[in-house]
């Protein structure tokens, strides 16, 4: 089967955009979490390449497409964080040490984490940056001895598990506050996070995607020195 979508150069490409679009019909007739495109577009497109027996390699031919566009549309991000400057100078101190925080909680619940299941350092070295952005976490996980495909992997699943639960959590603990929101999803759920908090608004939006730049920047700087410790 495979050699039929071999020659076929934008197999990946037109799957993955109808996964999508398939995936975002159903959430308009299911409007509930659980539901979030991402996933479910995930979910089809894997399927469809375990039934027709096609394998990674093939389908990313055309899928690659799209993962070029993910640093100029992280860039875009930036656009909402510019027309919101002034509530971040206003609140730059609660942010930074907001953003510090998380990074320095997740890297912390990693580590014990490892440490009391007794992992393997490697991936224990590749769980470290699952909550930023995948561009850095790659790097990141290759440089401290981590497998950049498990970093990929679990990246993946820890922004669409933060996008999903994003709107209950936020209910079941009560917060309100647009920056509170922002940076809780960019800082833990990095892009996917982003996505999800544009749908809160503006200011969330902004936010997470300043969550996403300053949280690879102390991951980048906090990772290695944590990584020797088990």
């Amino acid at each position: 089967m495979n050699d039929v979508f071999v020659e076929t150069l934008y197999f990946g490409l037109v799957l993955s955009l109808l996964s999508y679009w398939v995936a975002v019909q159903i959430r308009k007739l299911l409007p509930y979490p659980i539901f979030n495109p991402l996933l479910i577009s995930a979910i089809i497109s894997i399927a469809v390449l375990v039934c027709f027996g096609i394998d990674f390699k093939t389908y990313n031919q055309g899928a690659q497409f799209i993962t070029v566009l993910l640093t100029p549309a992280t860039v875009c991000l930036a656009i909402p964080l510019y027309k919101q400057a002034r509530l971040l100078q206003k609140h730059f101190d609660a942010i930074c040490i907001s953003l510090l925080s998380g990074v320095i909680a997740g890297i912390v619940a990693i580590f014990v984490m490892c440490l009391v299941m007794k992992v393997d350092p490697v991936i224990y070295h590749s769980l470290l940056p699952k909550s930023i952005t995948t561009a850095i976490a790659i790097g990141i996980s290759n440089k401290i001895g981590g497998n950049s495909t498990i970093t990929v992997g679990v990246v993946i699943v820890t922004g669409i598990l933060g996008a999903v639960i994003a709107k209950s959590i936020c209910k079941l603990f009560k917060i309100n506050h647009p920056i509170a929101v922002g940076l809780a999803l960019g800082n833990s759920a990095h892009a996917i996070g982003t996505s999800k908090a544009l749908e809160f608004g503006e200011i969330e939006g902004a936010m997470s995607s300043l969550s996403i730049v300053i949280a690879g920047l102390l991951t980048v700087i906090i990772a290695p020195i944590v990584a020797v410790l088990l």
